[in-house]
Formats: structure tokens, sequence, C-alpha cells
């Protein structure tokens, strides 16, 4: 038999393939699951993942729909029982909702992807947050069209500023991407600065991005805003939302678009080449999680409003470290631009120092882009004695260099 060498066979690649970006979280995840094969113990707070486990009343919703034989295809946009949900809930937002325009898919990425796909043409351009979820760069870059970055800065809470958005907007501008609370810096935007990036996507014909994933966890008392509450936003914005944070259903990949009424087919025949539907049993835990008692997600932001405390107060702490509170989602963003400054080293070289030495994995700020530099991202969505001590050990990493 005659074996054919790898090497010897170049497939011609599409270009449009060389512009996804990778996502850091899952790199350092598989870093320190390698790490973790080789004996040594790592305390995890790279990856934005409830460390608590989906409720049993979800699980059993799955489980039923298992055993009624709910195991065939289903349509493509989702069922019609939990997009009815999704549009219950979300009208209990203050948010106009219905379920012809509802699309549920595995987890959120595909609604920012079919975004991208359905908005954006070769050359055109989309306003995206840095610091920010690197999903929004790849999936612009993949459409073919160009990222404008506009900056986030502690100085202001993380929270954008408008004029420098408006600064940002030409001829080719046509999407605005939002996220809050925000992942990596847990800012959240306030209603007055909502109501004037409303006001400017509509002076300027632009479609908004409301990455909303994280709106239950918001420590400021308030609920968070949603943009699409305001005059005029709800057919000029696209919802990405989901079930993997507020319920603990990473694992289960279930999410979901509210999309303007022209769009939503639109999705739904995205999905149907895509994906064909999501599973009907993990459809009906979504029922379940939306519709059945919210205890363990009222429970699990009562701990995350503990950790974040503890994480904030023992940042605080170490010399050369500055840090604010987040106002929400479960993501620490520490300025330790004074510590990797004096110790000659990037953040990221600061954050590989921290896993290969003393076994604690997050994240350099630059993987969310450049503006992060000087960052780290810590996730506390892990239990209080591996957040113990894991911020031990980084006040040692810290106080050992040089000052």
């Amino acid at each position: 038999m005659t074996s054919v060498s790898s090497s010897a066979v170049q497939l011609p690649l599409a270009s449009r393939i060389e512009r996804l970006r990778t996502e850091g979280a899952f790199e350092v995840l598989a870093r320190a699951r390698a790490l973790e094969q080789q004996g040594q113990h790592i305390l995890h707070l790279e990856i934005g993942e409830p460390d608590f486990q989906t409720a049993p009343h979800i699980v059993e919703a799955a489980v039923r729909a298992l055993h009624n034989g709910e195991t065939k295809y289903g349509p493509a946009g989702g069922i019609l029982e939990l997009r009815t949900a999704i549009a219950n809930h979300l009208t209990s937002l203050g948010i106009a909702a219905a379920p012809e325009n509802v699309v549920v898919t595995p987890g959120s990425k595909p609604i920012l992807l079919y975004a991208a796909l359905a908005l954006l043409e070769n050359g055109d351009e989309a306003l995206i947050p840095d610091p920010a979820y690197p999903i929004y760069d790849s999936v612009v870059r993949f459409a073919g069209a160009r990222p404008v970055t506009y900056r986030l800065d502690a100085s202001s809470n993380f929270a954008p500023d408008v004029d420098a958005i408006a600064a940002s907007i030409t001829s080719r501008t046509r999407v605005l991407v939002l996220n809050t609370p925000q992942n990596p810096t847990g800012g959240v935007i306030d209603e007055g600065r909502l109501t004037a990036l409303a006001q400017l996507a509509e002076e300027n014909d632009l479609t908004v991005i409301a990455d909303e994933i994280y709106r239950p966890f918001n420590y400021g008392g308030a609920p968070v805003r949603s943009i699409l509450t305001l005059p005029g936003m709800r057919e000029r914005c696209i919802l990405v939302d989901g079930f993997s944070k507020a319920y603990a259903m990473t694992g289960w990949r279930l999410g979901f678009g509210l999309l303007p009424t022209p769009l939503a087919p639109r999705f739904a025949l995205l999905a149907l080449n895509d994906h064909a539907c999501v599973p009907a049993f993990v459809q009906r835990a979504g029922i379940a999680a939306l519709e059945g008692t919210q205890e363990p997600l009222h429970a699990m932001i009562a701990e995350f409003t503990a950790r974040r405390q503890l994480v904030a107060e023992r940042l605080a702490a170490i010399p050369g470290v500055r840090i604010a509170a987040p106002a929400g989602a479960f993501y620490a963003f520490p300025d330790v631009s004074a510590i990797t400054a004096a110790a000659g080293i990037s953040a990221a070289q600061l954050a590989t120092k921290l896993l290969a030495e003393y076994g604690v994995a997050l994240l350099p700020g630059t993987a969310f882009g450049a503006a992060g530099e000087g960052y780290l991202r810590l996730s506390f969505a892990t239990g209080r004695a591996d957040l113990d001590r894991a911020l031990a050990l980084v006040h040692e990493c810290f106080t050992s260099l040089p000052s």
C-alpha cells in the first residue's frame, strides 16, 4: 500500500479562513489542561464559565424530553414553545418581543456570525469596543469588513465615549457593537450614554448589535437597561443573548437572537444552512430555565457578589495594582501596568509566568484587544477556596517582581 504524506498535498484555502481569530480563554485553558496532565495543579481563573451545576429542574426537563422521544429534527429557528418563552421573558424586561422575531441557536456566537454575514459587505466598517470579546473582531473580518475600535477606558469606568464613537463614523460604517455588562472589563453602560448611542445610531442609520448575555450579573442595584427599550431601537437592534451564563448551561450550547422583523427569517435560513436545528431536548431545558424557579440564578448572583468584593479587595491590597470593583459580569480587570513596566515585561508575559510558575490561569488584557495592554482578566466564576489560593499566589508573584 502506498502512503501519501500529508505535507505532499497543498490545499488551496479561501482567503476568508485566514481572517478568523481565536479566543484567548480557550487557548489558555488548553495550555492549563496540558499542565494538569503533567501533574501540575492549576487554579482556573481564565474561563468565563460558572462553577455552579445546571439546576436539577432544567436537567430533568431535558431528560423527560429524551424519554418522550424528542430526538428528531425541528424548526431551524427553534421550537415555538421556546421562542414564546424567550419572547415572554424579554417582554418582562421591557423589551418588545414576539416569537416570530426570535431565532434559537447553539450558543450565542452564531447570532454574532449571522449578523456580520447579513449586514456587512466587503469594505464596510463595524464599530467594536476595545478591549472586547474577541469574536466581535473575528466575525467582522470573516465577513470581509473592517473592525474600527472605540476604546474603553478605566477613567470612565469603561463606559463608551460617545463623542469618540461619533468621530469614528464614516460613510462605510454599518454596525455598532455594544456589550453591557461588558466582557472583559465588567463595565456597565449607563442609561444616559445608551440614550446618546441610540440617537447616534438613528442619525447615522446604524444597526446596533447588543450583546447582553451578562445582563443578570449587575452589582449596582438598578437593573441593566437594554438599548432595545429605547424609542425607535427595537427594529434597529439585534439582541444577542443565551443561557450559558445565567443558567450555568455553557455545555448545553443554547443561545438566541431577537431580530428586526426583516432579519428573522434570514437568520433562520442561515441557521438551516449552518446547523439545521438545535436539539429539541436542549430547547426543553431552556423553557424550564426561563419558566421554572429563578432561585438558582439568584443564589449564583449572591455568591458572585461576595466573590466580587473578595477579589477587588485582595487585588487592591497588592502594591502597584489599580482596580475598581466591576459593575457587572463576573470578571475583574485590574490595571497592572505599574508592575509590568517596572519588571520590563508585557501583560501577556506576566500571565504566562503566573501559569507556568504559580499554576494560576488567567488572561492578559491583550487577549481582548490592544487597549488591554497593562491589564489582566480574572474570572471569579470559580469557588472561593480556589479564588483565595489564586489571589495569594498572584500577590506572591507580583511582589517578587522588580518594583
